[in-house]
This record gives C-alpha cells, structure tokens and sequence, in this order.
C-alpha cells in the first residue's frame, strides 16, 4: 500500500452529470485518485455501516483508458478499507445503477464521460439507489479533494484479500430487461429493428435481451473504437447520418441509437427519418399509460417540449418540470410517482426501475409499442402529433471562445422576437423566452464543455431555424470573455 500527498493542482469540479475533462490534461490518473480519495473519505464521513464494511461497484465504458481507470479507483477504494466490485467487462451505466441497488451497496462509481467528444473521460458517482448522486453529495466530494491523502493497493493484492471483486455486473440487467418487456409478445414479433450503439459499452446488450424472440435485430457501430469516428458519442442528428442512410437503404421498422454509456436514446423512422428524444418522451408517456396501463406523473425539464403540456393534460397526468440534468429527475422518482422522465438530451427514466435514465430500456419500449398497436413508429409519431400538435425542436451549441467568460442572462431578455409578444419568462435555470404563438428561444450554460446551448421551438422549421439564429446573435453581442 502506498499513499501520497495531492499538493497544489487545479480544482476539479463536478458539472451537471459528475467530472469530465480531457484526458492527459485534467483527466488524469493522479487527479482521478484524488477524486477517488475524496469519495471514500466522504463514505467515511457520511455513510456509517457499523461492523459491515461499506460496499461499491465501479463501472467502466469504451472510451481510451476507462478500463485502466476503472482499476485505479478500485484500487484506491479498497485501500480505505472500502469493499469494491469492479466490473470484468465495458458496461452501460444503467446496468451499474441496477446493480447497486440490487445489491444494497452504499454507491457506484461509472468511468464514463457520456456524450462527450472522444477526448474526454468522466466519473459519475450513483446513489443507493441507483439515481445520480445530488450536489449535495458531490459538493461534499468537491471539498475533501483538495489535500487529500492518497491511499492505494494493487489489484493482484486487493484481490488476494478479498476487498476487490471482478464479476459480470450486466447478468442480472440483462435478466432485468426481460422481465420488464412483455416478452411473449416479442417471442412473437418479426419487428425489423437497426440499433447504432455508437461504438459505445450499449454494444450488444440488446441482443442478449431479445435472445430467443422472432425480433430481426441488426447492429452496427457496436465494436469498440475509442475515437467514435471522430465526433461524440452523442445522439444528435448531425452524428447519426450513416444510420439513417442504412434506415432509407433497408428495410428495417424502427431505427435505435445509443449514446456513449448507453443511457441516452434517440430514434429513426422506417424512412430513415430522425425522431429527437423530445418527441419519444410523448411515446413512452402513451405507451405506458394507454398500453401498459400504469399511471403516474410526466417529468420534462425546462428545455423541454410545449407538446407535453397538451399530452399530460389530456391524459389527466401531472406534468413537473425541473432544471436540465438527470439528477433532478431522479429525485422526483425517488420521491413521487412518476411514469416516465425525460430531459431534452434522451435520457429517459421510466416506472417500476431505478430512478435512472436508460436508453437500451426506452428503446425496447418503442419496440414494444410498435407490437401492441400493430403500427410502426412512423404511425405512433404521427397519431400523438395529430392529436397534441407538431412542433419543431432545435438546438445548437456555440463553441465558446474560452472557458472564462461572462454572460448575464437578464440583458437578453426581450419583450419580442420575431414579431411576436413573448408572454412568459423562465430563468431559474438559464434563460427561456416564450412566446404567445407557444415558441420559445432558450439559453443555457453547458454543465459539461465550454458552450452555451442554444434552444428553440415553435409550429414550422422555419421559425425555429430562424430563432436558433437570433440567439447566436444575441449572446455574441453580450458574451464578454477574460
């Protein structure tokens, strides 16, 4: 065992879904044992067991290196007495939120940075419960980094002593996802469905949840390529154009792509038509209530869609609304009951699970709402927009000159745009424009990277192309850097 001190280095700060940084600069091992350190002085401090030893499961994607960092958490975990189950394989993050709460352990720890560019590498840090850990958790994490004490072991002799196991930690997932789907329905379906893992740890996961059902499921992009063609694994529709030119191309029913841990999902149409995860939040709200019969409130964030405040009040559903990040949908899961939650970026949570986003599980749920309505999901689309309207949703995200800026938000408030009376404003997190048309502009702060995301909606392309412009104006004019 050996320890050291951290000394003076940059501060490492947890963002809207755990630390990212790049890899080489501040993400490395040295500042990932810190983290690590951190995490179990604050288990020490916070988590008290008694007699039993405190219990974790680390997780790992695909990305470059995370297999190797996965190890040096565990390493440095065991050596603070922290009995450690380290993942023997790349996995989804849900599947290491399920695995936690299954197993009554105190937390997880996923080495992953999600969505982000392929330089980039993260730590997520998941609760008892398998939801993702509240600034009131990682703040605490936050402050015990600076000067701590180091502690370590080796993996050959944290194995010897038992306080690191290497196990499969997706079997009882798998097993999980075949209960939840109504299997004999499947077992009974010629569905033709394409999945685009994005070289990400969603992989095949799929494959072995559908096994033994008449689904024609086809992969592609699930090998491991740490480079992820060059962009991130984020499935937005400018990262997706080889799947939905396969979707135009075959003859395939439904279209699934997962992001980089698998926790996120986005959709294409029979006809190779992307579906943001805006429009499958609304299909899962009808799946489950109409379908499945379960009742429950909707969960959206700020940023999200006007076409659920129809769907909800339809259904007779309570809609919340919180700030983004999957953090606060959690909670309310944890605490309400709540059907289905969804943020703009695909994360979807759903009933009778963990309080945590899953991208496999959402996706199989549009699959099986293909089967019980007997329509693809071209028709399903089609039908909920029908009956609570069209809208079109758009983002983009501004590159930020430096990480170092400043913005406030108040200068671009507007009492129009476009012509039209903006009627509500919405600022407790970042800043939402609303109009009397029901379109809206929106500005956020990326919790992750250094851009502000720009948001827009409205009933034609065309507005919300031309709002998306005017936001980049405005926050050039305003953005001052130092």
């Amino acid at each position: 065992m050996t320890s050291s001190n951290s000394g003076e280095t940059k501060k490492i700060k947890f963002g809207t879904d755990g630390w990212r940084a790049v890899i080489g600069e501040d993400f490395t091992f040295e500042n990932l044992r810190r983290v690590a350190q951190a995490t179990a002085d604050y288990m020490k401090q916070h988590i008290q067991k008694g007699d039993h030893k405190r219990r974790v499961c680390v997780g790992y994607d695909t990305r470059f290196l995370s297999e190797k960092f996965g190890q040096a958490v565990a390493e440095v975990l065991a050596a603070n007495d922290i009995e450690v189950i380290l993942s023997d394989r790349a996995v989804p993050t849900p599947a290491l939120s399920f695995f936690v709460k299954k197993n009554s352990l105190d937390l997880g720890v996923m080495i992953t940075a999600s969505h982000n560019p392929p330089e980039f590498n993260g730590y997520k840090i998941k609760n008892a419960s398998g939801g993702a850990a509240d600034v009131s958790v990682t703040q605490k994490v936050e402050s015990l980094i600076e000067g701590s004490q180091v502690k370590t072991k080796s993996l050959n002799d944290a194995k010897a002593d038992k306080t690191i196991k290497v196990m499969n930690i997706a079997k009882d997932y798998v097993g999980f996802l075949r209960s939840y789907i109504d299997l004999k329905a499947f077992k009974r379906s010629k569905v033709r469905v394409l999945m685009d893992a994005m070289y990400g740890s969603g992989n095949s996961y799929i494959a072995d949840v559908l096994k033994g059902t008449d689904i024609r499921l086809t992969l592609m992009r699930n090998e491991v390529n740490p480079s992820f063609d060059g962009k991130g694994p984020e499935p937005v529709e400018e990262n997706v154009g080889k799947i939905l030119k396969k979707m135009k191309e075959g003859k395939y029913d439904i279209g699934l792509i997962l992001d980089g841990d698998a926790d996120r999902i986005a959709a294409v149409d029979s006809k190779g038509n992307y579906i943001p995860p805006q429009k499958i939040l609304g299909l899962l709200a009808l799946h489950l209530h109409q379908d499945k019969k379960w009742d429950g409130g909707i969960v959206t964030t700020i940023a999200g869609t006007t076409m659920l405040e129809h769907l909800s009040k339809d259904l007779g559903l309570k809609l919340y609304e919180t700030p983004v990040g999957f953090k606060y949908i959690s909670n309310l899961m944890e605490t309400k009951n709540i059907l289905v939650g969804g943020e703009e970026a695909g994360g979807m949570g759903l009933k009778n699970y963990i309080p945590e986003r899953d991208g496999t599980l959402a996706g199989l749920m549009l699959v099986e709402m293909s089967i019980h309505r007997r329509k693809k999901i071209d028709k399903n689309l089609a039908d909920m927009e029908k009956k609570y309207g069209r809208y079109f949703y758009l983002r983009c995200d501004l590159k930020l000159k430096s990480k170092n800026y400043e913005l406030d938000l108040k200068k671009l408030q507007v009492d129009t745009l476009l012509g039209k009376k903006v009627v509500r404003i919405k600022d407790y997190d970042g800043l939402k424009l609303i109009c009397e048309d029901e379109s809206w502009l929106m500005f956020r702060a990326s919790g992750t990277e250094p851009k502000m995301r720009i948001y827009s909606e409205a009933k034609s392309v065309k507005r919300a192309r031309e709002l998306l412009k005017v936001g980049e104006v405005m926050i050039n004019r305003e953005i001052k850097y130092f």
